[in-house]
């Protein structure tokens, strides 16, 4: 007979981690409860718990009244047990986030890069989000960075970003080098799409797209429940859509006073310059995009010009997206899709409608948080550290 030492290691192993991924799902369990839902007898679930606190991983909460007899131990996972960074790196601001095991944040700081050095300028932020949160950088179980551009998805470095000139081929292994830990560079709109999908009106959607529309023009694209980069991680810049009647990227590339990366193509007609460009030939003036969307919608019968125009011009991209695609469901995110509502996903719907035969669901995003792109970097990190502390 076969000879295999290594089955009740195996098995308890398998057994602590499928506790552990139920106590993080759903929180606080009774130990008949975990026994319930894993399949594990009173003795077994009784013997996981134990060795998950002696690992320092879970610890008893309170207790849950019953019927007859004593009232019964609610374990959970200690929330110091790890913690995660998420940032998001623009050319001006860095926002920096760390969270326990559980996801809630504990500290959140915003700085101002004073350095051209990708990882002295990370690493600062990181320091001084830990201090805040009294949490040592050694107790980060998973750090992940959101960039605008290109991310290449073998490398793990920013391809091409015309904000962050600085990041460069080498910054990711750098990075790791100087934390000490494995480090994940991502999209900054994938991550918008990870946060829809956990918190707003993709909650538990497997496909859909998220157009983003701010200073520049990106979309997430979720097959399946994953991201889908593409071969050099270009899924989804749709601001380089060629478009009937503008010039394409290329063609202006030399002209003085214009950046490249938000002129030509479909960019050069809904990013925030552009939709504020058009807002003041309707007569809405604002300090920004999204303000001149907002005023629009406030107005009434007086801002539905506006409103249908930057509909049609959105409606090229949704159109393209969904012919090749058909993903069911587009939510419109960033400055300009957030401040639209209802007043602009349903003009979206119709101008869609009238271009392509695929006529998919169009929402405004519902994510709540002041800032999407650093909660799906809290989340994507939660995802790796929950994964490493599965690990005996």
């Amino acid at each position: 007979m076969e000879r295999r030492p290594g089955v009740p290691r195996l098995l308890r192993e398998i057994n602590d981690r499928a506790a552990l991924e139920l106590l993080l799902a759903t929180g606080p369990m009774t130990r008949g409860q975990i026994g319930d839902l894993t399949g594990l007898s009173k003795v077994t679930a009784s013997q996981t718990l134990a060795r998950l606190e002696e690992r320092g991983l879970v610890e008893v909460v309170g207790e849950q009244a019953g019927g007859r007899g004593p009232n019964a131990a609610l374990y959970s996972v200690i929330p110091s047990s790890a913690y995660v960074a998420g940032l998001e790196v623009g050319p001006e601001l860095i926002s920096t986030a760390i969270a326990d095991i559980h996801g809630h944040t504990i500290a959140e700081v915003t700085v101002e890069p004073d350095d051209d050095d990708p990882v002295s300028v990370v690493h600062g932020a990181i320091v001084k989000a830990c201090r805040s949160a009294k949490v040592s950088i050694a107790k980060l179980r998973g750090v992940v960075i959101g960039t605008p551009g290109v991310v290449d998805p073998r490398s793990g470095d920013v391809r091409f970003s015309f904000d962050l000139p600085g990041w460069h081929e080498g910054i990711h292994e750098a990075l790791a080098g100087d934390l000490r830990r494995e480090v994940t560079i991502e999209n900054d709109v994938n991550l918008a799409a990870i946060a829809e999908r956990a918190d707003g009106a993709a909650q538990g959607l497997d496909d859909f797209v998220l157009l983003w529309s701010s200073r520049g023009l990106g979309m997430a694209v979720m097959l399946g429940g994953k991201l889908h980069r593409g071969r050099s991680g270009s899924a989804g810049e749709i601001g380089y859509l060629p478009v009937p009647g503008v010039p394409l990227p290329e063609d202006i590339r030399t002209l003085p006073g214009r950046l490249p990366s938000l002129a030509g193509g479909l960019q050069s007609l809904v990013s925030a310059e552009a939709v504020a460009e058009l807002a003041r030939s309707y007569g809405f003036a604002a300090e920004s995009a999204g303000e001149c969307v907002r005023v629009a919608v406030a107005a009434g019968a007086q801002g539905e010009p506006l409103l249908d125009e930057i509909a049609n011009r959105l409606a090229l991209g949704v159109a393209a997206v969904c012919v090749i695609l058909d993903p069911g469901l587009v939510v419109l995110a960033g400055e300009v899709g957030h401040a639209g509502g209802a007043a602009l996903t349903s003009r979206v719907e119709e101008a869609v409608a009238r271009i392509c035969p695929v006529r998919p669901q169009i929402v405004t995003t519902t994510v709540t948080d002041k800032n999407p792109v650093l909660r799906g970097a809290v989340l994507a990190a939660l995802e790796r550290a929950r994964e490493e502390l599965l690990v005996p």
